[in-house]
C-alpha cells in the first residue's frame, strides 16, 4: 500500500497549495489613491452585475424602445384609465425612471472609481453631477456616434458572458473539490482500520479517485482562463473606464430622447431620424418631401439628423420642479402624487386583490370558503363599504342572460387591470433582487417592467371602483353558477327518490323553489 499513500500524500499537499495560492493576492485592494494599477479581482462579479445593467439601460433609450414606449405603453388601457392620459406626463415619468436608474449605477461606480490610479476617473462622481446639471462633458467620455457606442456595448456584452461564465466554473470546481476530498477521507478511513477487505476497497476506488482529480485539474485550468480573459484580470482604471463611458453615452442620449435638460446647448449624441419623428413630432407644416430620401446605414450620426435646439420639446412647456438640479427633479418626480395607490402604499396589496380576482373569475365554481374569506380580509376599508352598498338590498334572481353580462364586464376590466396587477408584481420583484446585492440582481435579469405600467401611480378611487365592480360581478357570477349546481343536484336527488319509492310521489311542480331554498344560503357571500 506504500504506492497508494504516496498518491493520496501527493493529491492533498497540491490541494492545500492550490488553496493557498488562490487564496492569496485574489482579493482587491482597499480603496483609496493609487500610484499603480490593480486587477478587478473578487469585485469582477459586482462589476459584471453593474455593466450588464447599464447595457440594459443603454438599449432602453435605443430607438425601438422609445418608439415602443411612445407608441405602446404610454397607450395601455388601463395606464390611460387609472394613471393618467397625459402623454407629457407619461414620458415623463419614464424619463425619470431612467435617469433615477442610472444615478443609482452611477452611485456604483463612483465607489469602484475611488479604487482607480487615474485621477480623471477618482474625479468621477464631481464629472457626473457637472454632465446632469450643466451639460459638460470635462472628460469627453460621452460616445459621440452610435457605431462607437455599439462597439463598446459589444465588447462590454463579451466581457460579461465571459465573469458569468467563470461564475459556474468556480462553483463547479468547488464541487469537484469536495468531491475529491470525500473520496480521500475513504480512502484515508479504509486504509486506518486495516484488513484486507478495507484494502481492496480502496484499490477499488482508486480509478474513481484519479478520475476526480483529473476533473479537478481541469476546472482549475478553465478558471485560470477565465481570470484572464473576464473582468477578473482587467485593471480598476480599464473597468471603470467602460463604465463611466456607457454612463455618460446613457445620459446624453436620455436628454436628447426627451428633451430633457435643453439647456445644454450642444448634445455630443444626437438623436437619429426614426426616433425624433417617434418621441418629438413636428409641430410644424413641414412635408416629407422637404427632406431628400437618405440612407442611414450610409450616414454618420451627425448627417443623419443635428439636434434642433431652437424647436421647443413636448416637455418645453410643463412646468418643472425647482429643485436642486436634474438629479433631483428626477428622484422628486417618482414620488406618487397624494390619491394614489403607491402614495398610500397598497400597490402591492391591490396588485394581490386583482390577480386573486383573475384567478377566482376563471373557475367561479371551484371557489370556496377559504378563498373567499382571504379574498375578503384583502379588501380595504374603502372598498369594503363601496361593497356593501353595491350588494345592499334585493337580489335578483339567477338570470342567464345577466350572468353573461357579467361574465364579459368582468373579462372587460381584467383585460385591461390584471396586466398591471402583474406587472406591479414584477416591477417589486425586480427592485427587491436589487436591493439584495447587484449579483442576485444579475442572475435575475434586467428589469423589463416600466414604473408607468405598475398601480404605483394609479389614482386610488378609479381602482376602487373597478375593483369593486369586479366584486361585484364576480358575486353574482359565483351566486349564479352555485345555483345551476344546487337546482341541478336538487333534480337528480329528487328523481332518485321517485324512482326508488315506485314512482308513488306526486311531482307538485315545486322543484324550482326547494332547490332555491336549498341553496338560499349560498346567496349571501359578503
Amino acid at each position: 500500500m506504500a504506492p497508494l499513500e504516496s498518491w493520496l500524500t501527493k493529491v492533498r499537499s497540491a490541494m492545500s497549495s492550490a488553496r493557498s495560492s488562490s487564496s492569496g493576492g485574489s482579493g482587491a485592494p482597499p480603496a483609496g489613491p493609487r500610484t499603480k494599477q490593480t486587477t478587478v479581482g473578487i469585485l469582477a462579479f459586482e462589476v459584471a452585475s453593474l455593466m450588464s445593467k447599464l447595457l440594459h439601460l443603454w438599449r432602453a433609450v435605443g430607438d425601438a424602445a422609445v418608439a415602443r414606449l411612445r407608441h405602446e405603453t404610454i397607450h395601455l388601457h388601463g395606464v390611460r384609465k387609472v394613471v393618467s392620459d397625459d402623454d407629457e406626463y407619461l414620458l415623463g415619468l419614464a424619463c425619470a425612471e431612467l435617469v433615477d436608474t442610472l444615478r443609482a449605477a452611477s452611485d456604483s461606480v463612483a465607489a469602484l472609481a475611488a479604487r482607480c490610479a487615474d485621477p480623471s476617473l477618482r474625479d468621477f462622481r464631481d464629472a457626473f453631477l457637472e454632465l446632469a446639471d450643466s451639460g459638460r462633458d470635462r472628460y469627453r467620455w460621452a460616445a459621440p456616434s452610435w457605431k462607437e457606442m455599439n462597439a463598446r456595448a459589444s465588447k462590454m456584452d463579451k466581457q460579461v458572458a465571459s465573469t458569468a461564465a467563470l461564475r459556474r466554473a468556480m462553483e463547479e470546481l468547488a464541487e469537484a473539490e469536495h468531491g475529491l476530498r470525500k473520496l480521500l477521507v475513504l480512502q484515508c478511513n479504509g486504509n486506518g482500520n486495516g484488513g484486507g477487505h478495507r484494502r481492496s476497497l480502496s484499490a477499488s476506488k482508486i480509478s474513481v479517485a484519479a478520475e476526480q482529480q483529473q476533473l479537478v485539474f481541469s476546472k482549475k485550468q478553465e478558471v485560470k482562463h477565465l481570470k484572464q480573459t473576464s473582468l477578473w484580470g482587467c485593471t480598476f482604471d480599464a473597468a471603470v473606464a467602460s463604465l463611466a463611458r456607457a454612463v455618460f453615452t446613457t445620459l446624453t442620449r436620455i436628454k436628447a430622447v426627451f428633451g430633457a435638460g435643453q439647456e445644454q446647448r450642444h448634445p455630443p449624441l444626437y438623436r437619429s431620424l426614426t426616433l425624433s419623428s417617434a418621441v418629438h413630432p413636428s409641430a410644424d407644416a413641414r412635408s416629407e418631401s422637404d427632406t431628400p430620401p437618405v440612407s442611414r446605414k450610409s450616414m454618420s450620426m451627425e448627417e443623419l439628423l443635428l439636434f434642433d435646439l431652437d424647436q421647443p420639446s413636448s416637455f418645453a412647456s410643463k412646468p418643472k420642479r425647482q429643485c436642486g438640479g436634474f438629479l433631483e427633479d428626477s428622484s422628486a418626480a417618482l414620488t406618487p402624487p397624494a390619491g394614489t395607490l403607491g402614495a398610500a402604499a397598497l400597490a402591492p396589496r391591490y396588485a394581490g386583490l386583482v390577480i386573486s380576482i383573475e384567478r377566482m373569475a376563471r373557475s367561479p365554481r371551484l371557489v370556496g370558503p377559504e378563498e373567499r374569506d382571504e379574498l375578503y380580509g384583502m379588501l380595504t376599508a374603502s372598498v369594503r363599504a363601496q361593497l356593501r352598498a353595491r350588494l345592499r338590498g334585493a337580489v335578483p334572481a339567477a338570470d342567464p342572460v345577466l350572468a353573461g353580462q357579467w361574465r364579459a364586464a368582468l373579462a372587460g376590466i381584467l383585460e385591461w387591470l390584471a396586466p398591471m396587477a402583474h406587472a406591479t408584481v414584477r416591477w417589486q420583484a425586480e427592485r427587491s433582487l436589487e436591493q439584495r446585492g447587484p449579483a442576485v440582481a444579475a442572475r435575475g435579469g434586467n428589469g423589463s417592467v416600466v414604473l408607468l405600467q405598475t398601480l404605483q401611480f394609479a389614482e386610488r378611487d378609479r381602482v376602487d371602483a373597478a375593483v369593486v365592480e369586479l366584486l361585484v360581478g364576480l358575486n353574482y357570477v359565483w351566486r349564479f353558477e352555485k345555483e345551476m349546481s344546487c337546482r341541478a343536484l336538487f333534480a337528480v336527488h329528487h328523481r332518485q327518490q321517485a324512482m326508488m319509492e315506485g314512482g308513488g310521489v306526486e311531482d307538485t311542480g315545486n322543484g324550482t323553489v326547494g332547490s332555491a331554498a336549498a341553496c338560499r344560503w349560498w346567496w349571501w357571500w359578503w
